[in-house]
Formats: structure tokens, sequence, C-alpha cells
């Protein structure tokens, strides 16, 4: 499961913000420190945007 976080970390780091919010809003089975994680690499300024996708 690990190798497949990095995979989809790395996905994440190189999407631009439409396909970040899709892989943050899309991946299943991650744990809250993996989904912390990948918010670290999310611009800040524009949480509204991936709050509104979860919703």
């Amino acid at each position: 499961m690990e190798a497949k976080f990095e995979e989809v970390k790395q996905n994440f780091i190189n999407a631009d913000l439409d396909g970040k919010i899709e892989i943050y809003t899309t991946t299943q089975g991650l744990s809250v420190d993996q989904f912390k994680e990948l918010l670290k690499h999310f611009p800040l300024q524009h949480l509204d945007k991936l709050e509104k996708a979860m919703a």
C-alpha cells in the first residue's frame, strides 16, 4: 500500500490544480495522515475549491 501511496503522491505533486482536486476527492483507502501529506502539496490559496469539490 505504501508504494501505491508514493505513486499517488507523485501524481498529485505533478498534477495541475484540477488534477490535484480530482486525485484528492477520488482516491480511496488512504489514511488521514496520507491525506494530510497530500495537502502539504496543495496550493493553500485554492483550498476553497477543494472544499467545494468535497461538499
